[in-house]
Protein backbone atom coordinates (compact mmCIF):
# COMPACT_ATOMS: atom_id res chain seq x y z
CA UNK A 1 0.00 0.00 0.00
CA UNK A 2 0.88 3.51 -1.15
CA UNK A 3 -0.38 6.87 0.56
CA UNK A 4 -0.10 10.09 -1.74
CA UNK A 5 -1.07 13.53 0.01
CA UNK A 6 -1.61 16.91 -0.81
CA UNK A 7 -2.84 19.93 -0.24
CA UNK A 8 -0.79 21.52 2.81
CA UNK A 9 0.19 24.85 2.62
CA UNK A 10 0.51 28.34 4.58
CA UNK A 11 -2.82 29.94 5.58
CA UNK A 12 -4.00 32.74 7.63
CA UNK A 13 -5.52 32.04 11.03
CA UNK A 14 -9.36 31.47 10.96
CA UNK A 15 -8.94 30.25 7.49
CA UNK A 16 -9.59 26.62 5.74
CA UNK A 17 -7.23 24.17 4.15
CA UNK A 18 -8.38 21.07 2.44
CA UNK A 19 -5.61 18.00 2.86
CA UNK A 20 -6.54 14.75 0.70
CA UNK A 21 -4.83 11.45 1.01
CA UNK A 22 -5.20 8.25 -2.34
CA UNK A 23 -4.23 5.11 -1.33
CA UNK A 24 -3.05 2.60 -3.74
CA UNK A 25 -2.02 -1.28 -4.20
CA UNK A 26 -3.45 -3.60 -2.14
CA UNK A 27 -6.44 -2.03 -0.21
CA UNK A 28 -8.21 -4.27 1.75
CA UNK A 29 -12.13 -3.65 1.80
CA UNK A 30 -12.12 -3.00 6.00
CA UNK A 31 -9.36 -0.67 7.00
CA UNK A 32 -9.55 2.60 8.63
CA UNK A 33 -7.86 5.45 7.42
CA UNK A 34 -6.66 8.61 9.07
CA UNK A 35 -4.62 12.16 9.66
CA UNK A 36 -1.98 12.78 12.05
CA UNK A 37 0.08 15.77 13.19
CA UNK A 38 3.79 15.93 14.60
CA UNK A 39 5.64 19.29 15.55
CA UNK A 40 9.01 19.23 16.23
CA UNK A 41 9.98 17.78 20.12
CA UNK A 42 6.19 16.02 20.60
CA UNK A 43 4.76 12.89 19.64
CA UNK A 44 2.82 12.10 16.68
CA UNK A 45 -1.00 13.00 17.46
CA UNK A 46 -4.23 11.61 16.22
CA UNK A 47 -6.09 14.22 14.38
CA UNK A 48 -9.11 12.28 13.01
CA UNK A 49 -9.80 8.83 11.14
CA UNK A 50 -12.22 7.17 9.58
CA UNK A 51 -13.05 3.55 8.83
CA UNK A 52 -13.74 1.79 5.97
CA UNK A 53 -17.47 2.00 7.41
CA UNK A 54 -18.01 5.27 7.81
CA UNK A 55 -17.29 5.33 11.72
CA UNK A 56 -15.12 8.58 12.57
CA UNK A 57 -13.15 9.57 15.67
CA UNK A 58 -11.92 12.91 16.40
CA UNK A 59 -9.08 14.67 18.51
CA UNK A 60 -11.25 16.71 20.83
CA UNK A 61 -8.83 19.72 19.92
CA UNK A 62 -10.52 19.52 16.25
CA UNK A 63 -13.74 18.98 17.22
CA UNK A 64 -15.97 21.14 15.53
CA UNK A 65 -13.06 22.58 13.37
CA UNK A 66 -12.25 19.78 11.14
CA UNK A 67 -13.97 17.06 8.71
CA UNK A 68 -12.63 13.91 8.02
CA UNK A 69 -14.57 12.11 5.13
CA UNK A 70 -13.33 9.16 2.52
CA UNK A 71 -14.30 7.68 -0.78
CA UNK A 72 -14.40 3.92 -0.96
CA UNK A 73 -14.46 3.71 -4.63
CA UNK A 74 -11.45 5.77 -5.36
CA UNK A 75 -9.63 5.00 -1.64
CA UNK A 76 -8.98 8.65 -0.89
CA UNK A 77 -9.48 10.31 2.42
CA UNK A 78 -10.06 14.37 2.88
CA UNK A 79 -9.57 16.61 6.37
CA UNK A 80 -11.43 19.78 5.95
CA UNK A 81 -9.81 22.25 8.50
CA UNK A 82 -11.50 24.95 9.21
CA UNK A 83 -11.14 27.60 11.78
CA UNK A 84 -7.55 27.25 11.91
CA UNK A 85 -5.13 28.56 14.37
CA UNK A 86 -1.18 29.30 15.09
CA UNK A 87 -1.35 26.14 17.24
CA UNK A 88 -2.81 23.71 14.17
CA UNK A 89 0.67 24.25 12.46
CA UNK A 90 2.68 21.06 12.40
CA UNK A 91 3.48 18.12 9.64
CA UNK A 92 0.23 16.26 8.92
CA UNK A 93 0.81 12.75 8.38
CA UNK A 94 -1.84 10.36 6.37
CA UNK A 95 -2.66 7.10 7.71
CA UNK A 96 -3.55 3.67 6.27
CA UNK A 97 -4.14 0.44 8.53
CA UNK A 98 -5.94 -2.83 7.84
CA UNK A 99 -4.84 -6.31 9.07
CA UNK A 100 -1.17 -6.67 8.20
CA UNK A 101 -0.50 -2.64 7.29
CA UNK A 102 0.17 0.40 9.03
CA UNK A 103 1.36 2.72 6.18
CA UNK A 104 2.15 6.22 6.74
CA UNK A 105 2.22 9.30 4.13
CA UNK A 106 5.03 11.28 3.23
CA UNK A 107 3.55 13.82 5.12
CA UNK A 108 2.68 17.56 4.34
CA UNK A 109 3.46 21.08 6.16
CA UNK A 110 0.09 22.90 7.56
CA UNK A 111 1.54 26.38 8.46
CA UNK A 112 -0.96 28.75 10.10
CA UNK A 113 0.65 32.11 10.14
CA UNK A 114 -0.51 35.98 9.59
Amino acid sequence: VQLQASGGGLVQPGGSLRLSCAASGSIFSRNVMGWYRQTPGKQRELVASISSGGRTNYAEFVKGRFTISRDNAENTVTLQMNSLQPNDTAVYYCNYRSIGYDVWGQGTLVTVSS
